[in-house]
């Protein structure tokens, strides 16, 4: 722990301790950002072949990673957009115990210093945000501490209010075979997190103005899509959507064929129409 101290005595500082991710692999081989409390934050770039358009930032859930928006990262790419995320705290491949977060404050906070990086080298793009699940409502944070810097936001079965079964609010569904998802229970401290984060979005909700996408599974036991009807019921923004699909549940993205084809076609589509709007507006 204490190996940053010790660097003068040892031959080559840089090399005596490496910082490692969890899963044991040197933070200078992998792309990091190292947030404010000093953790080093495994981070993933998707970057278009042409000039960007726009710059999409993606908040993955809770137990969850970033890898796991390749497939629709891919497809925003083809639009041009520069798609970038990192891991949360405590989650994936960047530092921090498993599900621990002291605050989920921390997970907004590192969310905007990603973007402000990503801004600075690309000061003329557009900035959307995009979340599923916890990274909805880290979404939701993110954009309502920023209400003017946001071209756009969209949620896929956000977390907007408590679950019934608010003790495990989000379940690791199917992700066994990945070995980045995390596996164990829930601890308390993070549901109370969770709560407190909720407990937030009430008072973020009617803030809110900019362009909004919400889409939610009717089915969907982990995150209640009566909280997309309160959202939708809440916010300020004179543009907003929710298209709902029926029977399907919560990682609408990694659905059936037919479910995810479609949420696919709906963002794309989506952030098209926006894009053009703003390019249209910024010419006049």
């Amino acid at each position: 722990m204490s190996s940053k101290h010790k660097g003068h005595s040892s031959r080559m500082p840089e090399e005596s301790s490496p910082k490692r991710s969890p899963q044991n692999i040197p933070y200078r081989d992998l792309p990091h950002i190292i947030n404010a409390d000093g953790q080093y934050l495994f981070c993933r770039y998707w970057k278009p072949a042409a000039s960007p358009r726009a710059l999409v930032f993606i908040a993955h859930g809770a137990g969850e990673h970033c890898g796991r928006y390749d497939d629709l990262a891919q497809k925003l790419t083809g639009l041009n957009l520069f798609v970038f995320a990192h891991d949360h705290v405590g989650h994936g491949q960047s530092e921090g115990d498993r599900m621990v977060v002291s605050d989920f404050h921390v997970f907004i906070r590192d969310s905007l210093q990603h973007i402000d990086l990503m801004k600075k080298e690309h000061p003329e793009l557009p900035v959307l945000i995009l979340g599923h699940s916890m990274g909805g409502a880290i979404s939701i944070l993110t954009a309502s501490e920023r209400p003017s810097e946001f071209s756009g936001m969209l949620l896929i079965s956000p977390l907007v209010v408590a679950s019934p079964e608010v003790a495990t609010p989000i379940k690791m569904e199917s992700y066994t075979s990945d070995p980045l998802v995390y596996h164990g229970g829930m601890k308390v401290s993070f549901v109370i997190q969770l709560m407190n984060a909720i407990a937030r979005i009430e008072r973020a909700l009617p803030k809110l103005t900019l362009p909004i996408l919400v889409l939610h599974g009717s089915s969907d036991k982990l995150c209640d899509i009566r909280g997309s009807y309160l959202l939708m019921d809440t916010v300020q923004s004179q543009d907003k959507t929710l298209k709902v699909y029926e029977e399907a549940y919560h990682a609408l993205h990694k659905e059936l064929p037919e479910v995810s084809t479609s949420v696919f076609t709906e963002i794309l589509t989506w952030i098209g129409q926006k894009l053009s709007a703003a390019g249209e507006t910024s010419h006049t």
